[in-house]
């Protein structure tokens, strides 16, 4: 049987992943290649491995939300992503649906235990 400490990681895990794609479209306004998005990331408290980060890339890519261009003029060659037309709108629509279920879900934390039903 798995301990408490087991099954709280594995939910943090699973509610972390839920989040993953927002996160990334977020930071991809602009082109980013994928070791600076790895850092950006960590840097704003959302550390990705990438072992999930380029499977995503690739995914979102192929679903044309992502553009990507080989840089290679500088010491090695980078590949650059960033949101394509239809990446920007879903990102949009994204974002207004993360802010609805934020207020869904702080509402239930909040306010669940203090209603009848």
């Amino acid at each position: 049987m798995e301990d408490l400490q087991d099954t709280i990681k594995n939910l943090k895990l699973e509610l972390r992943r839920g989040t993953l794609v927002l996160g990334v479209l977020s930071q991809l306004q602009n082109p980013q290649y994928g070791y600076s998005l790895i850092e950006r990331m960590g840097n704003k408290g959302a550390p990705i491995d990438p072992g999930t980060l380029y499977p995503l890339l690739r995914r979102l890519e192929k679903q044309g939300l992502l553009t990507s261009e080989w840089e290679t003029s500088g010491a090695k060659p980078r590949k650059y992503y960033a949101l394509s037309e239809a990446g920007k709108k879903v990102y949009a629509i994204l974002c207004l649906e993360w802010t609805d279920m934020r207020i869904s879900i702080e509402n239930l934390i909040n306010k669940g235990e203090n209603q009848d039903g």
